[in-house]
């Protein structure tokens, strides 16, 4: 194989890779920040009226702002930012959930 098609396949896996990756982060915060309300699939629990945010129809920014934020109507903990979520947390929350169909 010559230089440049090795270095271009390298580029490739390493790209995919942290595509992957960050898949994988917004699951793994999702499950520790979201899923105790929202369900493990984005389901909801009635039982407490948190809602299902399954196939939302919010944007990813929209999302973002809402974990970021807060929103003075809603209910705890989204009244507030979400404590100890930075943006690029709350960025890979959001397009995880975007995913939940």
């Amino acid at each position: 194989m010559n230089r440049k098609l090795v270095l271009g396949l390298a580029v490739v896996l390493l790209v995919g890779s942290s595509a992957t990756w960050a898949a994988d982060d917004g699951a793994a915060l999702y499950k520790t920040k979201c899923a105790g309300c929202h369900g493990a699939k984005g389901e909801g629990k009635p039982a407490i009226k948190a809602p299902a945010i399954k196939g939302t129809t919010m944007e990813v920014n929209q999302i973002v702002e809402h974990l970021t934020k807060g929103e003075a109507g809603s209910k705890a903990p989204h009244n507030k930012g979400i404590a100890g979520l930075n943006d690029s947390q709350a960025k890979a929350i959001a397009d995880y959930v975007k995913t939940l169909n």
